[in-house]
């Protein structure tokens, strides 16, 4: 049995919905969840391999390989990771920050934007998004990630919103991979060709998906909601592959974590399972 992580948000569905349709193997058990929550479970073995958060292979490396050509990432806005805001970010300085649960490579992004390249230091609270607060009003930016940042933008309830990885391209030039499909090392000694199968089965239903398009965005638009118009263009600005500009951003990614005593100097170089 292969128990297989997948990230619960719609920006998997150029590859679960096909997924869905087309796999059909008892032997492969899939585990929705959202990144945080699929870290842990891998990191606790729970999970065979799936998308985790990137951060989750920088902190624990020698407990995994990168399956091949597999990312959730984008080049620019990503339109589902943003910083919201009562005031411009660069006024964030002292004031309260609410981050995300959710995602563990999304909080140390945001926080490498505002301290790095933006020069603010806030405070932070890790909490969640729509739950329910006691801070006294003193809120005055939230992280949000994945269907809970598209909610937000929707709403248009804060003045100011911040897309991290277009903060990231302006500032690199590199796209940002925000997840990773990692395997661990103890899987792999038992079932590597299980392993490949579905890393080729991942690839296989990206493909089709991304010919599919159109179709996918009508089915899970509705979930948000939002309009099809609008899910289309998200979908086509998300990427899914881990080439070779990819990994040079996953390693400057890393470099900057590693810098600031935030993962593990065995991060880099990248192992890569193919």
């Amino acid at each position: 049995m292969a128990r297989i992580g997948m990230v619960n948000y719609i920006n998997t569905a150029p590859i679960y919905e096909v997924w869905k349709e087309r796999i059909n193997r008892p032997d492969w058990q899939v585990i929705e969840a959202p990144p945080s929550t699929l870290n842990r479970m891998l990191a606790a073995g729970e999970l065979d391999l799936g998308f985790v958060s990137s951060y989750e292979y920088a902190v624990r490396p020698a407990a995994y390989r990168l399956l091949a050509d597999l990312s959730i990432s984008a080049t620019g806005p990503v339109g589902s990771v943003f910083l919201f805001s009562d005031v411009e970010p660069e006024r964030l300085g002292g004031r309260l920050v609410l981050l995300t649960g959710q995602s563990d490579t999304s909080v140390c992004l945001v926080r490498l934007v505002l301290e790095e390249f933006l020069g603010v230091r806030p405070e932070y609270v890790r909490g969640e998004v729509f739950g329910s607060h006691d801070y006294g009003g003193r809120i005055s930016g939230v992280l949000a990630i994945g269907d809970e940042a598209l909610r937000l933008d929707m709403e248009q309830r804060y003045s100011f919103r911040l897309d991290l990885g277009e903060a990231w391209h302006r500032s690199t030039g590199l796209p940002f991979v925000f997840a990773v499909c990692a395997v661990r090392e103890d899987f792999l000694e038992r079932e590597a060709e299980a392993a490949r199968a579905i890393g080729n089965a991942f690839l296989d239903c990206r493909r089709r998906g991304l010919a599919r398009l159109p179709e996918i965005c009508d089915r899970v638009a509705r979930r948000i909601p939002m309009d099809c118009g609008a899910c289309s263009r998200y979908l086509q600005a998300m990427e899914y592959d881990l080439g070779g500009v990819k990994q040079e951003a996953l390693a400057r990614f890393f470099t900057a974590l590693i810098q600031r005593g935030e993962a593990d100097p065995a991060a880099l170089p990248l192992k890569i399972f193919s």
